[in-house]
């Protein structure tokens, strides 16, 4: 099961690319109780997810990547019950406030430099998302921004730039998350530059909302595939619009997924023991053995992948629906590999705030010496 708790293998080192957006800098203004200096190198970002909660604390090292220091994960499902009342509960509340302040607690034991925490679909959907955002800066001194589906588009693919290769002229990205799936359409420039994003859309269904509506159905061949129909049915019009594929069909399209989904099926597929990031991070598997990855977890049933070392009890009821919403579009876009990309939003974040601090740097005039010399 992927576990994003500090570790020996949490010491990976990602790359950054293209310009700071407007209105982001290293000093987010944070009334908190943790400790903020200029002097520390440490950089976090905190993502609160409609399924998970999650901390990333790194610093920069060589080649403009970054070495991860600290990290934390908890799943908190906050949307659990959203799409029935259209607020989210007092006890997802509740245990999102939890884990935030365990985040907060890590972070007053090291002081960052800059800090952004950000939430997405849960929050955007929720009537009472204001009040909850309140109570969580009055409890744990974290300000949460809730960022819009392009910016979630924008972040992913920020962070997974670097996997990208010369040969490749377009990107489809994706990412199942709780509450929505994100899918990118990036010009990849072969890698003289800056990765574009031509399209996105953020189709609202995640593995939260899914297995809150279709429940043990997704577990039966029927249900299984009425999903994998609705989901498609939602992306054709997208793939009109930007005739996504034509473009695969003419070659240079890289298929990548960066969810729980793409990391458990690229686990299982490759027969790990136990989930281990840097194994998975990165890897590009042929899309007939992540079929088969899909398949065999199909076959294991609820008890299987509850007892399965990529699996698990906390994730049992959200496996197959993201397996659903990944067989739908493979559907739509029969790319002939996929690449797995365990980094998201997280990562982006801290890119971003590390390259604002260079920028920042470059722009400021030469200091004097005592001879008056630059």
């Amino acid at each position: 099961m992927p576990d994003d708790s500090a570790s020996a293998e949490d010491d990976r080192r990602l790359t950054p690319l293209g310009e700071a957006p407007a209105g982001l800098r290293g000093d987010c203004g944070q009334a908190a109780p943790w400790r903020q200096s200029l002097a520390s190198h440490a950089y976090a970002a905190v993502d609160l997810g409609t399924n998970n909660c999650r901390l990333l604390v790194g610093m920069p090292a060589p080649g403009g990547s970054f070495r991860v220091v600290d990290s934390f994960s908890r799943i908190v499902r906050l949307g659990e019950g959203l799409g029935a009342t259209g607020n989210l509960s007092d006890a997802a509340m509740d245990r999102a406030v939890t884990a935030l302040k365990a985040c907060a607690e890590k972070l007053s034991r090291r002081p960052v430099r800059a800090l952004q925490a950000v939430t997405t679909e849960a929050c955007r959907r929720a009537r009472n998302g204001a009040a909850f955002l309140a109570r969580v800066e009055a409890e744990t001194g974290l300000r949460l921004r809730v960022i819009s589906p392009r910016e979630e588009a924008e972040l992913a693919m920020e962070s997974c730039a670097p996997l990208f290769e010369p040969q490749d002229r377009r990107a489809l990205l994706f990412d199942i998350g709780g509450g929505s799936t994100e899918i990118a359409w990036i010009r990849t420039h072969g890698g003289r530059q800056a990765p574009e994003l031509i399209g996105y859309i953020s189709v609202p269904v995640g593995v939260v909302t899914l297995s809150e509506r279709c429940g043990p159905s997704c577990f039966t061949e029927a249900g299984f595939h009425a999903v994998v129909d609705e989901v498609a049915a939602r992306l054709s019009g997208f793939d009109a619009v930007h005739c996504i594929g034509q473009e695969i069909r003419a070659g240079g399209v890289r298929l990548m997924g960066t969810s729980g989904t793409v990391t458990t099926l690229a686990g299982v597929a490759m027969a790990l023991p136990r989930y281990r990031r840097p194994l998975v991070d990165g890897q590009t598997l042929e899309a007939c053995v992540a079929d088969q990855a899909l398949g065999d977890l199909f076959a294991l049933g609820r008890d299987g992948l509850a007892a399965h070392p990529c699996v698990g009890p906390d994730r049992v009821d959200f496996v197959l629906p993201g397996c659903a919403v990944y067989a739908a579009i493979r559907r739509v876009w029969p790319v002939p590999r996929l690449t797995v990309a365990d980094r998201g939003l997280r990562e982006g974040i801290l890119l971003r705030l590390m390259r604002a601090d260079r920028l920042a740097g470059l722009r400021r005039p030469p200091l004097r010496g005592w001879h008056g010399t630059a």
